[in-house]
């Protein structure tokens, strides 16, 4: 631990600084096997249930017409999209740029304002695409559970048109169960998910295998040709069905979110072992059906399966589906808690559940949020076909803004070459923007509401972030120094009661104001004192040996800082344990915690117009309680008033 000993004022007085806590990066946890299986159940579940609605979304709700050579173009334009966007953007390219072993789009907009220049117009793009980005990220939260679990239930009016009344409601309770369990945490709910989505790829693998035996010519998509015959000579509904080709990447963008649940190395693994070829064949199983029968592919998933294994398989897709809305979930989990360690989004109640894997984490207050919303899509729009271009909107628009920042990450931080970057993410973008324009054709059908989500949450980001910066100088106006604080002491000779009191500041400089109003008001100073603050750096875990920075002043007055990194939580008493057992004269067994109770009073004042003020006060009063955020003993804790001005 580097605790490092000092005095701001005396004769002998030395400031001590020390320079930005490193991270050392976590290695992959556990055994391979088992960390890949993991994998499968929380990362892989929604690309993997995409064969549930892409391909037929093509040739049903987006229009076009199962010819022989719309299919071949279809399914070469998936297998081509699979291989560019999928395994050389994200499993190759972008599971390389990890913060540390925290991967997201937060992590990757870290990442690009980690060059040589912290401000500039790159800095401040970067900062905006990761934003705009992360607002998308919920938009999907919301849409991906939706989606994938009613078409799944949609496979019951295949067996029986009867039942076509009961999608909703029994989707409704599924859902319900869903965000039920997330509170177990993604590990436990990895290892049962993991062996149920294996078997899940055998069998798509098997349905499509079989089709494919019987009509091996569909094996010809495999030449890119068709996929450029099919964008030439279609016009504008091949155009169209680029946004439910589209749909089979569903589930990328959270591939990379949720690799500090597992590792680089299980994810690639996964990928290429087991979800890749699965999609594939099942894929192209699903083409040679329409092929050999003549199907105008209104159902082909479930078309290929005998009738004898139909409502198995509607057992299986519904279990796969609810395993497909997990990877979005704990991606978005995962988005919610790196925001707010960084400063983005207020603080939440936040439980973690490994202590070898941070980024495990749930948010209950998110979680009820996502399944209000998507409870609400799934009964406003009652199927999946009617939701997929709202679907597409979200994650399209995601994808285009992570190949944007990592322009900027290359460039930045990785010190590319403008042509070499400029190769690179030109290939991935023409495929993208592509996709996001076709999806756009639908925005009145329901495309807006991910772009809609996306824009509240980016301006909740963003208005913290403003509000939370001109509220720290605020109060850095009215701090004073250890100095001033000495003189005011000799001045007005308070009483001193034996004890230690520690006090919470959220300022690493000066004296906290809580401190001096507790002065003020009580003319009381404590024989102890202890200044805390803890300093969220930009990294996801700050090591114990780096953990703290300790620092002398007068009137027998300690300031403690605790760095800690964005995916771990602060806790103040075992920050305060360790500094005391590396031989600094700390003892918490009758300790006060002194903390901030903040009234913000909203002016027309410079720095935020007024709405955003009152916005940003809204954000300020549903905080979580820093008695709960810093794991202090609650009956320990005095709160004192502060009012502030913004």
């Amino acid at each position: 631990m580097a605790n490092r000993g000092g005095s701001e004022a005396g004769p002998a007085k030395a400031h001590v600084t020390t320079a930005p806590p490193r991270s050392s990066r976590p290695s992959d946890t556990g055994p391979l096997p088992l960390a890949v299986l993991g994998a499968l159940g929380v990362v892989y579940g929604d690309i993997g249930t995409s064969p549930l609605y892409a391909f037929r979304a093509c040739f049903t709700t987006f229009g076009l017409k199962a010819t022989p050579d719309n299919v071949l173009g279809v399914l070469s334009l998936m297998f081509w999209s699979f291989t560019i966007l999928v395994s050389i953007k994200y499993v190759i390219l972008l599971l390389r740029a990890d913060l540390k072993g925290e991967g997201g789009i937060l992590a990757l907009m870290t990442l690009a304002t980690q060059g040589p220049k912290k401000r500039g117009s790159s800095f401040v793009i970067a900062i905006t695409l990761g934003l705009l980005g992360g607002g998308l990220l919920f938009g999907d939260g919301i849409l991906t559970p939706a989606v994938s679990v009613l078409s799944a239930i949609e496979g019951l009016q295949v067996a029986s048109p009867r039942m076509k009344k009961l999608i909703v409601p029994i989707s409704i309770v599924i859902l319900a169960a869903l965000f039920t369990v997330q509170r177990r945490g993604t590990t436990k709910i990895g290892q049962a998910y993991g062996p149920l989505m294996l078997l899940w790829f055998v069998c798509i693998s098997a349905l499509g295998g079989y089709w494919i035996v019987r009509h091996p010519a569909i094996m010809e998509a495999l030449d890119p040709r068709h996929a450029l015959q099919f964008l030439r000579s279609g016009g504008a509904s091949s155009f169209r069905a680029m946004g439910g080709v589209f749909l089979v990447l569903t589930g990328a963008e959270a591939l990379y979110a949720d690799m500090g649940h597992f590792g680089r190395r299980p994810i690639r693994i996964g990928w290429f072992a087991f979800v890749l070829p699965a999609l594939v064949i099942n894929y192209f199983g699903q083409g040679a059906l329409v092929l050999e029968t003549g199907s105008d592919a209104t159902h082909p998933f479930f078309d290929m399966a005998p009738t004898w294994a139909l409502y198995p398989l509607i057992g299986l897709a519904t279990v796969a589906t609810i395993i497909a809305s997990q990877a979005v979930i704990s991606g978005v989990f995962s988005l919610t808690y790196q925001a707010q360690q960084l400063g983005f989004l207020p603080h939440l109640t936040t439980r973690h559940y490994a202590a070898d894997r941070p980024g495990q984490v749930y948010v209950p207050f998110v979680n009820w949020a996502l399944f209000l919303a998507t409870s609400f899509l799934a009964i406003s729009f009652r199927s999946s076909a009617a939701l997929a271009g709202a679907y597409g909107v979200a994650v399209s628009g995601t994808m285009v803004l992570t190949s944007l920042l990592a322009f900027v990450y290359l460039r930045r931080t990785r010190g590319w070459n403008v042509a070499q970057t400029t190769l690179v993410i030109v290939g991935f973008l023409s495929l993208e923007l592509l996709f996001l324009g076709a999806n756009l054709t639908r925005f009145i059908e329901g495309g807006w509401i991910p772009i809609f989500v996306g824009l509240i949450v980016f301006m909740a980001m963003t208005t913290w972030y403003r509000g939370r910066a001109l509220l720290t100088q605020r109060r850095r106006a009215s701090l004073i120094d250890a100095e001033a604080l000495k003189r005011e002491v000799a001045e007005q000779q308070p009483y001193r009661p034996r004890g230690t009191a520690v006090f919470v500041s959220k300022d690493p400089t000066g004296i906290p104001q809580t401190l001096i109003d507790n002065l003020k008001r009580n003319d009381v100073l404590h024989e102890r004192v202890i200044l805390v603050t803890v300093v969220i750096e930009e990294v996801p875990r700050v090591p114990s040996s780096e953990r703290s920075t300790v620092t002398d002043l007068p009137l027998n007055i300690t300031r403690v800082v605790g760095h800690y990194g964005y995916v771990q939580t602060p806790n103040i008493p075992a920050l305060l344990n360790e500094v005391g057992q590396a031989g600094h004269d700390i003892d918490l067994a009758e300790a006060t915690y002194f903390i901030a109770r903040e009234t913000l009073v909203v002016t027309p004042a410079k720095g935020m117009r007024v709405w955003q003020k009152r916005f940003f006060e809204f954000l300020n009063r549903s905080e979580r309680d820093p008695t709960q955020r810093f794991q202090l003993p609650t009956k320990r804790v005095v709160e004192l008033g502060d009012q502030v001005t913004l």
